[in-house]
């Protein structure tokens, strides 16, 4: 299964280097738990490479989110029916001047007027504004009030927006998934025994993005409890994060075995410069994955 791209900076890039050290696991359970979904990218990975795992479990904390995978799953017609409509109406402007004040009327709507609209047309807009907004990135500001603010994007697109045949292929695939939004807690424990490969991507130490979540180092600790535990119950655990320096997740490894990789951020955790601009930061990213794995 193709991965569906929603935001921008998910585990994509980071794959390769997970199949290469440690490796990620192929045998040993049959359900996957992501209860830090994001864009599901690692998800996408094991649906493609493990044919054995029967049952898929997402969780996010942002209802916007998850609210795209529910439409998508249970009112798939309708979502694409809509999401044709503002392609449509898209691509017959012409000017990125006049496809930049369309999005932002589509947004202010989205962000202020959304109250009386059914979820799946208020599903299908969001994934809209995803496709069409800057580098597909999610953020929020105070104004929008936890609502998606994410500027224009660059207003190129000739023929399509999206790839219809992808959320189709999503539709079938979750059929096979819980989905859950809320405390990744809820969603874990539901699965803590059932031989399972858990993936967890919190919000990073240090982060600078702007997606309106906290989860300082006392989630982190929990977190990290958690996965020593599932690890204990014979469960396979991927926690990844960002090293501070700080010998912060060293002192917290327990049994857990850890790796490190060489990283470049290039969007959200990019280093500020003092005009105002960005640039590339080299950075270090974390592994904490079961020690078993290094015997296989």
């Amino acid at each position: 299964m193709k991965p569906l791209y929603i935001w921008a900076g998910g585990k994509t890039k980071m794959l390769p280097k997970y199949v290469n050290n440690p490796g990620i696991p192929l045998t040993g359970y049959k359900t996957f738990v992501e209860p830090f979904f994001g864009g599901g990218a690692m998800m996408c990975w094991i649906n493609e490479h493990n044919p054995d795992v029967t049952r898929y479990v997402m969780n996010d904390v942002k209802p916007e989110l998850i609210g795209i995978y529910k439409a998508i799953k249970s009112d798939c017609d309708a979502f694409i029916e809509r999401v044709d409509h503002l392609e449509s109406a898209y691509l017959s402007i012409e000017g990125k001047e006049n496809r930049k004040a369309f999005y932002y009327d589509i947004r202010e709507e989205y962000t202020v007027g959304y109250q009386n609209w059914e979820p799946t047309f208020e599903s299908a807009t969001l994934y809209f504004m995803m496709k069409t907004c800057f580098n597909g990135i999610w953020q929020t500001t105070k104004k929008s009030k936890g609502r998606m603010a994410t500027p224009f994007g660059l207003g190129t697109q000739t023929n399509t927006i999206y790839d219809k045949s992808l959320v189709k292929v999503w539709n079938l695939f979750l059929q096979q998934c819980d989905i859950y939004c809320g405390d990744w807690k809820e969603c874990a424990n539901d699965y803590l025994d059932s031989d399972s490969f858990f993936f967890m991507d919190p919000p990073y130490r240090g982060s600078f993005t702007s997606y309106g979540e906290e989860f300082p180092d006392e989630n982190q600790i929990e977190l990290l409890d958690f996965c020593q535990t599932a690890d204990e119950k014979g469960n396979l655990v991927f926690l990844c994060n960002r090293d501070t320096g700080d010998d912060f997740w060293e002192s917290q490894v327990g049994d857990l075995a850890i790796e490190y990789y060489d990283v470049t951020y290039t969007a959200g955790r990019r280093k500020k410069l003092s005009d105002g601009t960005h640039e590339a930061k080299k950075a270090q990213e974390v592994l904490l994955y079961s020690a078993e794995m290094d015997n296989q």
